[in-house]
């Protein structure tokens, strides 16, 4: 098997978004939790995000959420960003809380509507011009709950009309990222219910059109890892929205309902040459952190993903190669689950602190006095939240 020290460069490699939103609060459909130290303003987020790549070095930009991170000035915050040691990552739209998109955004039969939810996109562009981002991440909360509500086919003839005036809008370096999900809150039928819907119609926009991975937008028993080996091989993987899920969008730290299937994400994403600045494919998080501490839910995250990373790089592919071209079979499994058994967090802590990052970032910051100092500091005003 291969060793760490043999892959210790390759880790400086990642890098992982991590959303304004997840330092906010949130909770389920029937309430909304506060807690102390939450942030109030977007500036507030910043700083918390900014604190994870500091004590992980794994987050060096953080995504935004709009209208939820409006600000007046989208230059002066990233370069409070900047100022904090990080930067203003993908710009997510939202169609999903205005009474106008009760039946529809992007799809709606009324062209009124749909102008409105476009030219929301189009303001979403023009952040990414100030911030400097890249990506345009659009997930729609649309479709029908009965037999017969609406035209199933007419709603992806006016998504795609909807979404090539947005992508026509698009600078030469950005990027649109259509994120799918298979229910919720539409039950009978969904506009972006699958990778296959999202790839036709990224496909029929252009080459800076990708597909958004979410690892928890999946029916139980999904095999996540063949899309991910699809949409690489398709060259049509933009970016992950990493979580975990028992159930459906459970939204839960990544990697700890199911870590194996993490790592053979992991496998198929480097096998598919996914892994990397120079692959083009975002990794992100996308959670809520409702019963746990908010910055200690992302480090968890964070280095959750380094570690199964690190794991799947540890994979000798030359020898699963041969096992798997010699037909034998329980060869190359043993060889597969000889690298996810791997523990790696030893040789994790010392390769931090080679790059002058605590051994053991979810201690040091336990350490740090930073809750405590936010708890005490974000006294009144009105706490962020999705609600």
């Amino acid at each position: 098997m291969t060793t760490f020290s043999a892959i210790s460069a390759q880790l400086a490699d990642q890098a992982i978004e991590v959303p304004s939103w997840a330092y906010g609060n949130s909770g389920t459909r029937f309430k909304v939790f506060g807690s102390a130290g939450t942030p109030r303003t977007v500036e507030e987020k910043i700083a918390d995000a900014a604190t994870v790549h500091r004590f992980t070095g794994l987050a060096p930009l953080v995504s935004l959420h709009i209208p939820w991170d409006l600000v007046d000035d989208f230059a002066a915050l990233r370069r409070h960003a900047e100022d904090l040691g990080i930067g203003l990552g993908t710009i997510n739209s939202n169609t999903f809380q205005d009474d106008d998109y009760k039946l529809g955004a992007l799809t709606h039969t009324d062209q009124r509507i749909r102008q409105k939810a476009i030219d929301h996109h189009l303001a979403c562009i023009d952040v990414m011009d100030a911030t400097g981002s890249r990506d345009l991440k659009i997930w729609l909360a649309e479709g029908t709950n009965y037999p017969g509500q609406g035209d199933m086919r007419g709603r992806q003839d006016r998504l795609h009309d909807s979404l090539s005036t947005i992508y026509d809008r698009l600078g030469d370096e950005q990027r649109l990222v259509l994120e799918y999900k298979f229910f919720e809150p539409a039950f009978y039928h969904t506009d972006v219910p699958d990778w296959g819907t999202s790839y036709v119609q990224v496909s029929a926009l252009g080459d800076k059109a990708y597909v958004c991975l979410d690892t928890g937008h999946h029916a139980p028993g999904t095999n996540i890892e063949f899309i991910v080996a699809q949409l690489l091989r398709l060259g049509k993987l933009g970016s992950f929205d990493f979580n975990s899920r028992f159930y459906a969008d459970d939204d839960l730290i990544v990697g700890s309902a199911d870590p194996f299937q993490l790592f053979r994400i992991m496998v198929e994403v480097i096998r598919g040459g996914g892994y990397g600045a120079a692959s083009g494919v975002a990794f992100m998080l996308d959670q809520c952190h409702n019963i746990e501490e908010k910055i200690p839910g992302q480090i968890r995250s964070v280095l959750n993903v380094q570690e199964m990373t690190a794991r799947a790089l540890m994979l000798d592919t030359v020898a699963l190669t041969k096992a798997q071209e010699d037909g034998d079979v329980l060869g190359a499994n043993e060889i597969f689950m000889d690298a996810f058994y791997t523990d790696v967090r030893a040789d994790l802590a010392a390769w931090r602190e080679e790059r002058g990052l605590p051994a053991s970032p979810m201690r040091a910051y336990a350490d740090s006095g930073y809750q405590a100092q936010i708890n005490a500091e974000r006294v009144g005003g009105t706490q962020a939240s999705w609600n």
